[in-house]
């Protein structure tokens, strides 16, 4: 594997910056993947990371200045969302510290033995353990929050596995910055710096998935990009979990009810989530079931007018660029495709909004348009108009898995008259959060929080945001017939570690 030097990349302008390191080589990724291995160690005493967690959260606070100006510089995505987004990154540090202190994701079930059972149950003592080094593969879309310190690798140390991420190619300086951010935090718990390891490039990413000290995988990224990784995962000779977040449409659907009621309304909020960000959320609606006929006709107008007014704006790098405006060109070249407002290229470096509308049957039936069932990366968005609702749910038929699906329903239909709750269950099974009368753009880190859903969404039926995300990096291991004084102190039945647990078939707080 070849050394090549690692560029900071303007996406303002696609030029070149500073030189920040080489790719990493076969040893160096191995050396990285050992460093994490012999720091296993240094996080099982629960305190000690939840502590380390904490820490983090306040050194990331304390060097934002710095860091928002570096990721700026790199991503384009302006300073408010970027301070928002550590915002939303410190607080998921802390909120794992809180999942590690409380200690229910340990899941413990105790149970004494009972002979009169059938077949008689001996003592089982039953928790959850690290897997071990987790590799984590970055996002481009969110520099801080699905990155070096974002949700994988916060769950991951919160679990007890050290990390080592592969950078993004798009923001590689600050890569850097946040993993030494990541270090000082662990040196104050006297946790080794191989805690947390970085490493650069394409090939890198691939031996780092394959390296037989590593024991799971959490990616970000497209179709293509994770579903490699996730083969090369499953083909290793031990196979090891891969949780991948590749791809998603997002649907949404506009029953006529609610276009009649607030055409305007929903116009309106479709355009400020589809073009948030410049399209560049894996939440982003990429395709609208909207009615035929007048309240349609209202709701697109409303959606005209609002994208319209919608500044052009910078993606990520120039090859995302250039592969949204051949997308928008294919899918806008496609018989009875119209273009109320045309999306593609703004200027040299930047991209314009628009959307696109279609026929809902051309959707129903395998052919030339099955390209608008695919996600586009950019500000673009699909708008099927239907004529009934049986077209309406042929075209869901043929949905594959999504992050999201969403529901507009009129105020009757939210009560329940009418068709709401067919449509809720017409929609449950293509995604793994169902919204009502909201907009998806937008994922709130809540013990709540599902972020996942069915293939091509994701790999695994986990999720990649809230407290449950750490139940990714962890598997159950039961003792059976362990001396008490052998046992790991989580088990024992005096509860030295103040436990939550289920004792003998009755949960203990």
């Amino acid at each position: 594997m070849a050394a090549a030097p690692v560029w900071s990349v303007d996406p303002r302008t696609g030029k070149q910056r500073e030189q920040v390191a080489v790719e990493a080589t076969v040893q160096e990724v191995d050396e990285a993947v050992r460093a994490a291995h012999a720091a296993r160690g240094a996080l099982v005493d629960r305190t000690v990371r939840a502590a380390f967690l904490r820490t983090a959260a306040d050194l990331l606070e304390a060097a934002k200045e710095q860091l928002v100006e570096a990721a700026d510089a790199e991503t384009a995505l302006g300073p408010v969302r970027l301070t928002g987004e550590l915002a939303r990154t410190c607080y998921q540090l802390r909120a794992f510290g809180g999942i590690v202190d409380e200690g229910a994701f340990l899941d413990v079930v105790i149970n004494h033995p009972d002979d009169t059972a059938t077949p008689p149950i001996p003592d089982l003592r039953r928790y959850k353990v690290p897997l071990g080094v987790v590799a984590v593969y970055s996002a481009s879309n969110f520099p801080f929050a699905f990155s070096v310190a974002g949700g994988d690798t916060a769950s991951a140390l919160a679990a007890g596995c050290p990390v080592v991420v592969k950078a993004h190619p798009d923001h590689p300086a600050l890569s850097e910055l946040v993993a030494a951010v990541l270090r000082r935090a662990a040196a104050r718990h006297d946790i080794p710096a191989g805690v947390v390891g970085l490493v650069h490039g394409f090939e890198a990413g691939v031996e780092l998935v394959k390296h037989p000290l590593v024991a799971a995988a959490g990616f970000t990224g497209s179709v293509r990009g994770g579903r490699a990784l996730f083969d090369a995962a499953a083909a290793r000779p031990v196979p090891i979990p891969f949780h991948g977040e590749l791809g998603s449409l997002n649907p949404v659907v506009i029953t006529e009810a609610a276009a009649a009621e607030r055409a305007e309304a929903i116009g309106a909020g479709l355009a400020g989530s589809m073009t948030l960000g410049v399209g560049q959320f894996c939440v982003k609606p990429g395709l609208v079931l909207a009615p035929a006929g007048a309240a349609g006709d209202r709701l697109v107008k409303s959606l005209t007018d609002a994208v319209s007014d919608t500044d052009a704006g910078v993606l990520l790098d120039h090859r995302m660029r250039d592969n949204f405006i051949a997308g928008v060109a294919e899918r806008a070249g496609l018989p009875g495709v119209e273009t109320p407002v045309t999306p593609g290229s703004g200027g040299e470096h930047t991209v314009s909004p628009g959307f696109l509308t279609v026929p809902a049957h051309k959707l129903a039936t395998e052919g030339e348009h099955d390209l608008l069932l695919e996600e586009c990366f950019g500000p673009l968005t699909v708008v099927a108009r239907y004529e009934d609702e049986s077209e309406a749910s042929a075209v869901l038929s043929r949905l594959p898995g999504n992050l999201t699906a969403t529901v507009q329903l009129s105020t009757e239909e939210a009560a329940g008259e009418g068709r709401g709750a067919e449509i809720l269950a017409e929609l449950t099974p293509l995604a793994g959060r169902v919204l009502v009368n909201g907009w998806p753009t937008g994922v709130a880190v809540a013990p709540a929080q599902h972020h996942g859903g069915p293939y091509p969404a994701t790999t695994s039926t986990s999720t990649s945001v809230g407290g449950t995300a750490i139940e990714r990096w962890l598997r159950p291991v039961a003792y059976q017939n362990a001396p008490e004084a052998l046992l790991p102190p989580e088990l024992r039945d005096d509860n030295p570690l103040g436990l939550p647990r289920r004792y003998d078939g009755h949960l203990e707080r």
